[in-house]
């Protein structure tokens, strides 16, 4: 782990412990992976603007989302099948974010059931991710497990009505597990509802009039993950979201869409302060988490970045990577001259 210095060093790592299947399966994105490419370039367009003769000897990059204190404005995303990375899988994830006092997003396409979470005795906070599906009862089941399960939020991916072309899948001949692969599915597979998970349960149908039976099904705040534009942030906050999350599923649906630092502040300003506002997409460094917080985002996600640091060493590695980044974060706001994350304003920053 003394040689990991950078989020993009975990990779490196991780290219050689996994399978190659499943590492095509992590890094891949749709079609040509052209957002694949420009969600990382895009960061790079922004430039820093410093202010100096500011007392920063005392660095705090502590925030909250949706009212939960966590040490700095980044966390996990949802991504499936951790199992493929470390055996103890999702597990493993949770721990070394707990331990670090970040928000993990728990995928509800997970090697592990949620409750294995509270078996484990993990205790930070932690957000669900769901889907649509054909049957409601298993939605609606689904949410009520997470909130059991003492997830603070539920996350509703909403940019995969249909699966994007995932060439580098089809060529590594990387086959999705049956019902049986993922944890949080065994009881429905075991009770014959379904099949196959991935073709057999999620619903191309959803549409906005079906938010309002999502959001009802509990009492967490509902976040929207995979909104591109200023309009359908617009909708969101309309039927009343905790969060609307910008995204576009790591390149891995609909390529040449923008990326998530080209449309961030067209969402932000159509949500206008009515709702909290995330992004992910190419996040490798905290001067990236910088540039989205001054573009408007209350906190920035990353997904494969985990994937690799939890390959690369279970939750220690989970926790060495949260140890760089929050030191990157830290020594950027103090030469940014921002010493709390509430300084970072929009004059910090500009197109170059």
């Amino acid at each position: 782990m003394s040689a990991i210095v950078n989020l993009s060093d975990f990779e490196d790592v991780a290219r050689t412990t996994l399978a190659p299947a499943a590492y095509a399966y992590y890094a891949g994105g749709a079609a040509d992976e052209i957002t694949l490419g420009e969600n990382r370039s895009a960061w790079s367009q922004w430039r820093l603007r410093p202010r100096v003769l500011v007392d920063v000897a005392a660095i705090t990059t502590t925030t909250t989302l949706l009212g939960t204190p966590v040490a700095m404005p980044f966390g996990i995303a949802p991504t499936a099948l951790h199992g493929l990375a470390h055996a103890e899988g999702e597990v493993a994830m949770a721990r070394g974010a707990s331990d670090a006092g970040l928000v993990y997003t728990m995928s509800s396409l997970a090697t592990r059931p949620v409750e294995d979470l509270v078996e484990a005795g993990i205790e930070g906070p932690r957000w669900f991710q769901v889907y649509d599906h054909r049957d409601r009862s298993i939605t609606a089941d689904m949410v009520a497990r997470a909130e059991a399960a003492g997830c603070r939020a539920i996350v509703l991916t909403v940019d995969l009505p249909v699966f994007g072309r995932r060439e580098r899948e089809i060529r590594s001949g990387f086959a999705q597990p049956d019902a049986s692969g993922y944890g949080n599915f065994a009881r429905y597979a075991a009770a014959g509802e379904v099949a196959l998970v991935t073709a057999g349960l999620h619903s191309s149908q959803f549409t906005w009039a079906e938010l309002d039976w999502l959001a009802g099904l509990s009492s967490l705040p509902l976040v929207v993950k995979g909104v591109h534009t200023g309009e359908d942030a617009a909708l969101a906050c309309e039927h009343g979201v905790a969060g609307v999350w910008v995204s576009n599923h790591g390149g891995r649906q609909l390529d040449r869409v923008q990326a998530g630092a080209d449309v961030l502040e067209e969402v932000v300003a159509a949500v206008g302060g009515r709702a909290e506002v995330y992004v992910d997409g190419g996040v490798r460094r905290g001067t990236d988490v910088l540039v989205a917080l001054a573009l408007g985002a209350r906190a920035v996600f990353a997904g494969r970045p985990w994937l690799y640091a939890l390959a690369s060493n279970g939750s220690d590695g989970v926790g060495h990577a949260a140890g760089i980044i929050r030191a990157e974060l830290e020594n950027a706001m103090a030469l940014l001259g921002t010493p709390t994350i509430g300084d970072v304003t929009r004059a910090h920053v500009t197109r170059s």
